[in-house]
C-alpha cells in the first residue's frame, strides 16, 4: 500500500479522516485482516475496485477503517470488538481466521466475509443461497483443492517417497486441511509426514527437520499467517532444495516451484461489491454467498530447473502464469 495512502498507522490501526465539506456523515467500513497490509495491499486493492463498481470511492464517499492482527490471530476480537464501538457501516473480514470473531462482535453490523474455507463447515452461515442474520461473502476454492495439489506435485517429482504437509495448527482451517490432505495422500497411495509450525521460528525448524526425515516433496496447506509468510516459504523451499507447493501466486513469484489455488484477488472484489450493495441499503441475507470461480496455476521455471525437475508441457500448458 502506498505510503502517502495512510494517515496513521499504531498498533496495526489505520484511520482515513472524514471529509470536511460532507453534507452527510460519510459511511464508514471496518476492514478486519489477519496478515500485515503490506503483504495484502494488493488484495486492498481488488476490495476498493469492487467498492468502485458500485460507485463508492475511498476518501471521496466512503471511509475504510483497516485492522490488521499482523498474522496474530489471537488479537482478531480485540480488533471486531472495536470496530464494532467505533459503529461502522459494514465489517469486511478479510482472511479466513477474520469471520468468526466478527461474527461474535456483532450480530447488527453486517459482515461481509472472505474465506478459503466452507463457510457452513466453519460456522460463518447456515446456507450458501439464504445466508440469513447479518453474514454473507465470498469464498475461494482453497482447502478442497489439495488433493488436486498433491496429483501436480506427485506429477512434478514422481521420485518422492515421502511428502511432508505443513500445516499451522492454530489456524481454523486445521482440521479440515488436515483431513483433506491426508485422506487424498492415501488415495493416491503416498506416504506423509505432517509437520505443524504457526511461528516463523517454528516454520524454520520445520523445514530443518525435512532434511532429517529425508523429505522428497513439500504441501503448505492452507492458512492465511501462512500467506503472510509466502516469500520466507519460498526462500526455506530453495535453501533446502525441496520442491513445494503452496496455494497463491506470490509463493511462486517469490521463488516457491508451483501455486494452485482458486483466485483470491476475485474474492476480495466480491467482497468489495458486496459491501457497497450493502451500503446502498441491501441485506446481506439477501446476498448468496459467492464462490471465485477462476482457478489459478503459476509455475517457476527457475525454481524447477534449480530443483533438477522437468515441468511436464502437459501442466505449462494450463498455468495462468510462469516466471522464469
Amino acid at each position: 500500500m502506498e505510503r502517502r495512502a495512510f494517515i496513521g498507522l499504531v498498533g496495526g490501526v489505520v484511520a482515513w479522516p472524514l471529509a470536511a465539506n460532507s453534507q452527510q456523515p460519510m459511511p464508514v467500513i471496518g476492514f478486519l485482516n489477519g496478515a500485515s497490509y503490506e503483504l495484502s495491499a494488493y488484495l486492498v486493492e481488488a476490495f476498493r475496485q469492487g467498492l468502485g463498481e458500485v460507485g463508492y470511492i475511498e476518501g471521496r464517499n466512503v471511509a475504510i477503517e483497516y485492522r490488521s492482527a499482523e498474522g496474530q490471530y489471537d488479537r482478531l476480537p480485540a480488533l471486531a470488538a472495536d470496530l464494532v464501538r467505533r459503529q461502522v457501516s459494514v465489517i469486511a473480514a478479510t482472511g479466513t481466521p477474520t469471520g468468526l470473531p466478527a461474527k461474535a462482535a456483532t450480530t447488527k453490523i453486517p459482515i461481509v466475509f472472505v474465506t478459503g474455507s466452507d463457510p457452513i463447515e466453519q460456522g460463518l452461515v447456515t446456507s450458501l443461497s439464504r445466508p440469513e442474520g447479518n453474514l454473507t461473502g465470498a469464498t475461494t476454492l482453497a482447502v478442497q483443492l489439495g488433493q488436486k495439489r498433491l496429483e501436480f506435485l506427485h506429477e512434478l517429482v514422481p521420485s518422492a517417497t515421502l511428502t511432508a504437509i505443513l500445516l499451522n495448527p492454530t489456524g481454523p482451517n486445521f482440521a479440515s486441511v488436515s483431513r483433506d490432505l491426508q485422506g487424498a495422500a492415501r488415495t493416491l497411495g503416498l506416504r506423509t509426514h505432517l509437520l505443524l509450525a504457526s511461528t516463523v521460528p517454528e516454520l524454520e525448524a520445520a523445514f530443518a527437520s525435512m532434511a532429517e526425515l529425508h523429505v522428497n516433496a513439500l504441501v503448505i496447506g492452507t492458512d492465511t499467517f501462512f500467506n503472510s509468510q509466502s516469500a520466507l516459504l519460498a526462500a526455506l523451499a530453495l535453501r533446502y532444495t525441496m520442491p513445494a507447493m503452496y496455494q497463491y501466486r506470490e509463493f511462486a513469484a517469490a521463488g516457491g516451484l508451483v501455486s494452485y489455488s482458486g483466485s483470491i484477488t476475485d474474492a476480495y472484489h466480491i467482497a468489495g461489491v458486496y459491501t457497497g450493495r450493502i451500503l446502498k441499503g441491501e441485506k446481506p441475507a439477501d446476498l448468496p454467498v459467492q464462490q471465485a470461480a477462476k482457478i489459478e496455476l503459476f509455475f517457476n521455471l527457475k525454481t524447477a530447473k534449480a530443483l533438477g525437475l522437468n515441468v511436464p508441457l502437459s501442466l505449462l500448458g494450463r498455468a495462468d502464469e510462469v516466471f522464469e
